[in-house]
């Protein structure tokens, strides 16, 4: 993440509150603890670094903590004030790969619902639908105030999802740097003279917890989900070897294999074995034989 310089407080605009300030808010305030109003900035708090101004003051001039969109041009591509904030923090291609959340919600402060409707596929009514009463009554909250400051509940509602969004950006992007480098792409015999594609991850002293998931995720970032059909990851509930089947993949089926002595362990469904199994040549055995 970026160093930013500090600030003393933080500006946005008065009225109704949206994801986009609130969220933006958010992160400067789990990053510097400073009190946030809600009014319309001079022109010297607009000069001065030592004061964020998020969504409102037409400029976007990171340099002095300057965060609004809203001069920017009809065709510009959707970006909204927390995401001038995430890229000024440094984190915002992760952000985009990694919170699928974050891409609808710069189209729906910056086109609105009938083009945010258009973009997803969806009829206009499906976005009113998902309308969260937790979000109403947050940004209601948020706007009745003309000043928020520690010790209040909104602002530390605030400081608590701003510390989840960077801790969340951080610890994945750490452990997609973990999987990057001890990954190992294994070709499995399909049985008709050609082969198919797992992913193994070795046991490192817990160094990487729930290693099931960031294989996952590493399989999707890197988009190698049309070739990956398994995953092999450390037991997180014992010694052995989980071995699953990546996006229901219609060839593998742990039930094949359920009756072998180092298996303890296969779901009913298929999607998945335990076993006891530590050797490299028969974890790849098993595999081969859970292939059909």
């Amino acid at each position: 993440m970026h160093a930013l310089m500090n600030i003393d407080q933080i500006i946005t605009h008065p009225g109704g509150a949206h994801k986009d300030d609130f969220l933006g808010c958010s992160l400067l305030v789990a990053r510097h603890e400073v009190p946030i109003f809600r009014k319309d900035p001079t022109n010297e708090e607009l000069a001065s670094p030592s004061i964020a101004v998020v969504d409102v003051g037409h400029l976007h001039e990171p340099e002095r903590n300057n965060f609004d969109h809203h001069q920017f041009p009809r065709d510009y591509p959707p970006t909204c004030a927390l995401t001038l904030v995430l890229q000024h923090m440094g984190v915002y291609e992760d952000a985009r790969i990694f919170c699928d959340w974050l891409e609808p919600a710069e189209w729906f402060d910056t086109r609105g619902p009938q083009k945010t409707a258009e973009w997803l596929g969806v009829e206009r009514d499906v976005i009113s639908k998902m309308n969260s009463p937790i979000d109403m009554s947050v940004l209601r909250g948020f706007a009745k105030a003309e000043k928020h400051e520690s010790g209040e509940p909104i602002y530390e509602l605030m400081k608590i999802v701003g510390n989840d969004l960077l801790e969340y950006l951080t610890d994945i992007r750490t452990r997609l740097d973990i999987v990057s480098e001890h990954v190992t792409r294994w070709e499995i015999p399909d049985g008709a003279g050609g082969t198919w594609s797992a992913l193994y991850f070795p046991k490192l002293n817990d160094l990487l917890k729930d290693a099931s998931s960031a294989l996952a995720r590493y399989i999707l970032v890197n988009k190698l989900d049309q070739e990956i059909a398994a995953m092999v990851y450390p037991d997180s509930r014992g010694e052995g070897f989980g071995l699953a089947r990546f996006n229901d993949h219609p060839k593998l089926d742990f039930t094949r294999v359920e009756s072998a002595d180092e298996v303890h362990f296969a779901h009913k469904s298929g999607f998945l074995c335990k076993t006891s199994a530590t050797d490299i040549d028969r974890l790849k055995e098993l595999l081969a034989g859970a292939w059909g």
